[in-house]
């Protein structure tokens, strides 16, 4: 405290220190998380925003889960994105991490049984489907016709399919990560 005597009368001024607490994160693991997680985001926007676009050119009516997956995995970006600031602020607390990784994991698995249903569903499911017209298929078409190219399509959209529950797989894996790798960082800096 200092103190200053102004005509008889004592006047102390108080000091503000401020201290900020500094976790310690695994930067290569962080990394790694926001990277893979970037790319699933970013996978399941593409293919679904994909879908919605065929959904629409078909005139056909849009599942309530592409606009779900989608928005799911814009949050996943934003989330990224506000965890980069953080760290560039030196702000990245585990509770900010912990909490918007479990509110994530729960919308991301949402989206990963839904998927789950249309691939391992009953007959009429997006997997059956698949299984039916493209993958078991005798003779595959080959050479440059109309029917090549459509089972070409249709192949590449079954693909797409399975590449967005893998990712979601792996999403929802790495969302369990980043729980308790931040609780693991609370937990050393105790």
């Amino acid at each position: 405290m200092a103190s200053t005597v102004t005509s008889g009368s004592l006047v102390y001024e108080r000091r503000v220190v401020e201290r900020i607490h500094k976790y310690h994160w695994p930067a290569v693991q962080l990394n790694l998380w926001m990277l893979v997680m970037l790319i699933a985001s970013c996978l399941i926007i593409g293919v679904f925003a994909t879908f919605v676009q065929v959904q629409e050119v078909f005139g056909l009516p849009i599942p309530w889960y592409f606009p779900y997956y989608i928005t799911v995995a814009s949050l996943c970006v934003f989330f990224v994105l506000l965890l980069l600031w953080l760290i560039f602020q030196r702000r990245l607390l585990p509770s900010i991490v912990m909490i918007g990784g479990f509110i994530l994991f729960v919308l991301w698995l949402v989206g990963l049984i839904v998927i789950s249903i249309q691939l391992w569903g009953p007959a009429g499911s997006v997997g059956s489907d698949c299984n039916r017209l493209v993958f078991d298929r005798n003779p595959k078409p080959v050479g440059p016709t109309l029917d090549t190219l459509a089972w070409l399509q249709q192949k590449s959209m079954c693909q797409s399919w399975q590449a967005v529950f893998a990712f979601g797989l792996i999403g929802a894996i790495f969302l369990l990560w980043i729980m308790v790798m931040s609780y693991q960082v609370f937990v050393d800096d105790s």
